[in-house]
C-alpha cells in the first residue's frame, strides 16, 4: 500500500491492515483551499500532523468544513521536500494507547505543503497570494517558544533579525519577519481581519508572538519601508488578533516497532528521514492519546468549528490559568524531574522511570504534594483529575516511546515557569512554608547534578543541548559557582537565597555529587 492519493483508491487493503481512511473528497478539498483558504500553519513537523491536522481532519469527516489546512515551513524546507511532497500531504497517524493498541488513521486534511522561504520566490508567491485572500481567518504556529525569540541569552538582537530590520519586509529571514511581511501583503490588499494563534507550548504564547511581530513592524516604519497604519492595524486586536493558547500532547520522535508493524502490514516507504537540520521524521506519526487545545477564543474574520473537534474555545484568563495548571503544577515539573534524574540513572524511556519506586514517588510528591496546594484551577478541567491522567496513564505508557533525553533539553529556558511559579507562590502564602518542599529542591538539584555529564555509575553521560550549558557548567566549576546560580533569578523565577531554598538545594546538590551511586542514595534517604 503507497501512502499517497492514488494509493487510498484501494480502500479494501487499507481496511484490512485496519487503517482508517478520510471521509472526505480529498480533491474537491484541495481545490476550494486553494480557490478559498481559511488556515495557514506554520511549522510543519509532528505535534501539527499529528493534532492540528487532525482536529481539522475531524472537522473535515463530519462535513463541519470543507477546506483543509496549507501547511508552511520557515526552518527545515527538507519536511515538505521529502516527507510531505512524496505522500501527497497526507499523514499516517499512529496512536499509541496505554493498553498497547495502536490506533491508526490516515490524515488527509492538509491540503498544500509550502516552503515559507522568501528566497524561493515561486514558493514565496504561493504564500504571498494566500495572503491577500479575504477568506483567510487565522494562521497558527508551532515553531517551538525558539522560533519567537529576537535576541539572544544577553538580550541582544540576533544578527538575523537585525538583517530583516535593515533590509525590509521584500525578503524576511526570521520567522517573525515572514509573518510582519505576510501580514503586510494582506494589509495593502485591503486589511481583512485575520487571527494569529500560536499554538506552541509555552508560557502566553500569544503574547510572545504578538510582540515580536510588532517589533519587526515597527522597525521597518521607523528604517521608512512601511507606513505608520500598517503598525496601527496590526497593533489593533480587532483587527488582528494574537489569541493566547495552551496545548499538550505529547509527540515523542517516529519509534522503530511503529515503522515496523506498518510495514508488516503492507504500508510502503515508511522509513523515517534524518534532515540536514537534524529534524527525525517519518511519513507516519506515533503519539499518546490523551491531548488538549484551550485557545482563547478572539477571531475576527471568523474559524473553523474547532470545539467540534474537542478544542476549549474559552476566554484568556482561562487559557491562562489552564496553561498555569500544566506547565507550573500538573504535568510539566514532573517531567523535567523525571527527565535529569532518569539521565543520570541510565532509563532511556521516560515509561520505564515509572516503574522506579523512588522517581515514581518523587512525582508524585512534586504534583500532589506541593504543587496542588498553589495550583491554579481553571475549572474546565480538574486539576487533581489531570495529574491522575499524567502519573496513572499517560507517564506510564510502555507503548509511548518518549526518552528523558528529549525532554532534558533546553531545561535551564523551562525551570524558571516549571518550578520558579510555584515558590513564588509558597512565598507568597503566608500559610505556607517553602521550607517544607522536598521534592522541588532536590528536583531543582538533580538538574544542577546532571550538568556534570556525570551519571550515578560514574562514568561520562550525554548532557542534552542547553542555550545556558557552557556558561552553567563553567560556572559550577568555580569556587563559589553554586551561589552564583543559586541567587539568579532569571534561571530558578527567584533568587533561592532569598526565597530561603538555597541552603537545601545547595545540601542535597552536594549529596547527589558525593560520588557513585550517590544519587540513588539521596533519592532513598529523602523519598522513603
Amino acid at each position: 500500500m503507497q501512502l499517497n492519493l492514488k494509493g487510498l483508491a484501494d480502500v479494501q487493503a487499507w481496511q484490512k491492515a485496519g487503517i482508517r481512511l478520510p471521509k472526505n473528497d480529498q480533491l474537491k478539498m484541495r481545490d476550494l483551499t486553494a480557490k478559498n483558504p481559511t488556515w495557514v500553519h506554520f511549522g510543519a513537523g509532528n505535534i501539527f500532523r499529528g493534532f492540528i491536522a487532525a482536529l481539522q481532519q475531524d472537522l473535515l469527516d463530519k462535513g463541519l468544513a470543507e477546506t483543509g489546512i496549507i501547511a508552511a515551513e520557515t526552518f527545515d524546507y527538507e519536511i515538505i521536500k521529502k516527507i510531505y511532497e512524496p505522500f501527497d500531504n497526507l499523514t499516517l497517524m499512529v496512536t499509541l494507547r496505554a493498553s498497547g493498541d495502536l490506533e491508526k488513521n490516515i490524515i488527509a486534511s492538509i491540503a498544500q505543503g509550502i516552503r515559507a522561504d522568501s528566497s524561493d520566490s515561486e514558493e514565496w508567491e504561493k504564500l504571498r497570494a494566500i495572503f491577500v485572500k479575504p477568506s483567510l481567518q487565522m494562521i497558527s504556529y508551532t515553531i517551538t517558544e525558539k522560533g519567537y525569540a529576537l535576541r539572544d541569552m544577553k538580550g541582544e538582537l540576533m544578527p538575523v533579525v537585525v538583517q530583516d530590520m535593515k533590509a525590509g519586509p521584500d525578503k524576511p529571514k526570521h520567522a517573525m519577519s515572514v509573518t510582519a511581511s505576510l501580514l503586510l501583503e494582506r494589509f495593502r490588499a485591503g486589511a481583512k481581519p485575520i487571527a494569529v494563534v500560536s499554538m506552541d507550548n509555552c508560557s502566553h504564547n500569544g503574547e510572545k508572538l504578538r510582540n515580536s511581530v510588532l517589533e519587526v513592524a515597527k522597525a521597518w516604519v521607523d528604517n521608512g519601508f512601511v507606513d505608520k497604519e500598517f503598525y496601527s492595524w496590526l497593533s489593533d486586536e480587532s483587527q488582528v488578533s494574537f489569541p493566547w493558547s495552551m496545548i499538550d500532547k505529547i509527540t515523542p520522535r517516529p519509534a522503530e516497532i511503529v515503522e515496523e508493524q506498518l510495514k508488516s502490514l503492507g504500508v510502503e516507504n515508511m522509513s523515517p528521514v534524518i534532515t540536514n537540520r537534524n529534524t527525525y521524521i517519518a511519513p507516519f506519526v506515533n503519539a499518546e492519546a490523551p491531548q488538549y487545545l484551550v485557545i482563547e477564543d478572539n477571531f475576527p474574520n471568523g474559524r473553523p468549528a474547532l470545539e467540534k473537534a474537542g478544542v476549549y474555545m474559552t476566554d484568556r484568563e482561562t487559557v491562562n490559568k489552564t496553561e498555569r495548571m500544566k506547565v507550573t503544577t500538573c504535568l510539566n515539573p514532573l517531567h523535567t524531574a523525571l527527565a535529569v534524574y532518569g539521565c543520570m540513572l541510565g532509563y532511556t524511556k521516560i515509561a520505564d522511570e515509572m516503574g522506579d519506586p523512588e522517581l515514581k514517588k518523587l512525582v508524585e510528591l512534586i504534583g500532589y504534594k506541593e504543587g496542588l496546594p498553589v495550583v491554579t484551577d481553571p475549572k474546565i478541567l480538574d486539576p487533581k483529575k489531570f495529574i491522575d491522567e499524567v502519573v496513572g496513564e499517560r507517564l506510564p505508557n510502555a507503548f509511548l516511546p518518549d526518552t528523558p533525553q528529549r525532554i532534558a533539553t533546553d531545561t535551564s529556558q523551562k525551570i524558571p515557569v516549571r518550578f520558579g511559579e510555584t515558590l513564588k507562590s509558597y512565598a507568597a502564602d503566608k500559610n505556607l512554608d517553602i521550607k517544607s518542599l522536598v521534592a522541588i529542591p532536590l528536583a531543582l538539584a538533580g538538574w544542577l547534578r546532571y550538568l556534570s555529564g556525570v551519571d550515578d555509575k560514574g562514568e561520562a553521560m550525554a548532557v542534552s543541548s542547553d542555550p545556558m550549558l557552557e556558561n552553567l557548567q563553567a560556572e559550577l566549576k568555580q569556587l563559589d559557582g553554586l551561589k552564583t546560580i543559586l541567587s539568579n533569578a532569571n534561571i530558578f523565577g527567584v533568587n533561592l537565597y532569598e526565597a530561603g531554598l538555597a541552603d537545601k538545594v545547595e545540601k542535597f546538590y552536594h549529596e547527589l555529587s558525593a560520588g557513585p551511586g550517590a544519587v540513588r542514595t539521596v533519592l532513598k534517604k529523602y523519598l522513603a
